[in-house]
């Protein structure tokens, strides 16, 4: 019994080592591929990210093999600008993309964020008052920014902008896994699922015999 109540005790501990190194152990049938957290534990696979714009157009997406999103938010924003030929003038993101230094590389760039940090989104999402006050300035601003309706109905928006994009790859396209192995196979198999998906929705958007003349 005591064994017992001991290997109990360090199974916390092996989780916190195992979710910092990414439970590096590698799979059999994919070295390139990490256990990612999620809802449920830990899922053997890539993080795929997106940037949508208001018409529902995927204009850029990364896979990647990183254990959080914080980290992805501005290689995201020098991928729009790649692609677009411009940058942004408005991001929204949800709190998974916060961090200190996103909020100090978007004002750098004059781009007009709206990313919230966890206190806060948990504010937005369920009510009531902020427990963790800040001194830092950028996101002093982007607290104040996000208490205004205005900016709170800016983040809202994100969610029938991106969501449903999202939603519809999973369930009806089939990416909620990836069918290839291998993080250079898995990058081209999501980058022709978004660019099937951006053809309809163009098509969509522009259905043949309905242009200028």
């Amino acid at each position: 019994m005591e064994k017992l109540a001991g290997q109990l005790r360090a199974i916390p501990v092996r989780l916190q080592r195992l979710q910092k190194s990414g439970m590096r152990k590698l799979s059999r049938s994919d070295g390139d591929s990490r256990f990612l957290p999620d809802r449920r534990g830990f899922t053997l696979g890539y993080t795929a990210t997106l940037a949508v714009s208001d018409d529902h157009l995927i204009v850029a997406q990364q896979v990647s093999r990183a254990l959080n999103d914080n980290g992805l938010l501005v290689p995201m924003l020098d991928k729009v600008q790649r692609e677009c030929g411009e940058q942004p003038g408005q991001v929204s993101a949800d709190s998974g993309f916060f961090s200190l230094h996103n909020l100090e590389a978007m004002e750098e760039r004059g781009i007009d964020g709206y990313v919230p940090d966890s206190n806060l989104a948990g504010v937005l999402h369920h009510g009531g008052i902020l427990k963790q006050p800040t001194r830092h300035p950028g996101l002093l601003r982007m607290r104040s920014k996000l208490a205004a309706s205005s900016g709170r109905a800016l983040y809202r928006r994100r969610k029938a902008v991106v969501e449903p994009v999202i939603g519809i790859l999973k369930e009806q396209r089939g990416m909620r896994r990836f069918r290839m192995r291998g993080l250079r196979k898995v990058a081209v198999e999501f980058a022709l699922a978004t660019t099937a998906w951006n053809l309809t929705r163009m098509w969509r958007l522009h259905p043949p015999g309905q242009g200028s003349t």
